[in-house]
């Protein structure tokens, strides 16, 4: 059976929304659910996922395991699995992580763009790696079964994650920086770790990832793909368009300065780019899963190569995350 799966989107959720991705035929979506919130305001939101999840049952449901997904295939509806973008919710007390968990949490990035408690985060000038918490973070959440997304973090705190952890961490949302040279974007020595350790990579369709932005063409972006199978093997590599639909502009300036800073700081190579960036015309939405298979196929992919990157590849990573 082959699956559908967008392992990123922060989207400002609506019946629309969902039904666009079931239009797309997404068996499973990891969506962001916090980036600076703390543990109180983050059980907030699930109350709004929970009213989510009544409105819309037959469109979308809180997914936990891969067998969600299969369940999802069948019945025909989209898994949302619960991630973080920040490790906010910890605070600074351990025993959060199984109540992050036992509220669904799977996935969760150990730094947003700048320095945590746990690492440290790609817009920092110097690069400490993981800190002492985050050693013991790394250990809880191997435990638990959450997901180490290192998205957003520095390198060496990278490779210090993926050294640490006992099981394959996840960049969910990342293209390589041989084709952009973004400071989100990841070098190919730690692309090629990432996969010898059963990482994954989700390549990400977020304009200011991309080669042109905007004006990014389809026939690159998926020459970029298998480039980066290439280097990662074609089975560490799958979707995190980290897709923002409907969001108000407003949003990327809090995203980017949470409660740490009174002024406008799109952080280095982001200050000249307020706004949402417009996605490229072939990925306007999660439909444009379509034409990334078209894509995929036209520059050499086999069907099946096409399928693992559309969902098979975060489907067998999800069976190991517990």
């Amino acid at each position: 059976m082959n699956y559908k799966i967008d392992n990123l989107q922060y989207c400002k959720w609506s019946r629309e929304v969902f039904q666009i991705n079931r239009e797309a035929g997404l068996d499973a979506v990891h969506v962001t659910l916090v980036y600076h919130e703390d543990y109180d305001e983050f059980v907030n939101i699930t109350k709004d996922w929970n009213k989510y999840f009544s409105d819309n049952s037959d469109l979308i449901f809180l997914g936990k395991t891969f067998k969600d997904i299969e369940k999802a295939k069948i019945d025909k509806k989209t898994a949302i699995f619960f991630g973080f973008q920040n490790c906010s919710p910890i605070e600074d007390d351990i025993e959060l992580f199984q109540k992050v968990y036992d509220h669904g949490c799977r996935f969760m990035q150990l730094t947003y763009n700048n320095q945590s408690l746990l690492a440290t985060g790609c817009y920092e000038k110097n690069d400490g790696g993981v800190t002492n918490f985050g050693r013991e973070a790394i250990k809880e959440m191997n435990r638990l079964g959450i997901v180490i997304d290192m998205s957003h973090s520095a390198e060496k705190s990278t490779f210090d994650a993926i050294e640490i952890s006992e099981k394959p961490i996840a960049i969910t949302h990342a293209n390589p920086s041989f084709w952009h040279k973004a400071l989100r974007n990841k070098s190919n020595q730690l692309l090629k770790t990432l996969s010898q350790s059963g990482g994954m990579l989700g390549l990400s369709l977020y304009a200011h990832h991309l080669k042109d932005s905007t004006n990014c063409k389809l026939e690159s972006f998926c020459e970029m793909a298998a480039k980066t199978c290439e280097i990662m093997g074609v089975k560490n590599v799958g979707i995190g368009s980290d897709l923002c639909l409907n969001q108000p502009d407003s949003v990327v300036e809090w995203m980017r300065n949470g409660t740490w800073a009174k002024r406008k700081n799109y952080g280095e190579g982001s200050r000249k780019k307020p706004g949402f960036p417009k996605q490229p015309d072939w990925f306007i939405d999660a439909r444009g899963f379509k034409n990334l298979e078209t894509g995929l196929k036209k520059v050499g992919f086999s069907t099946e190569d096409v399928n693992d990157i559309l969902g098979n590849n975060w489907f067998n990573f999800y069976k190991g995350i517990n």
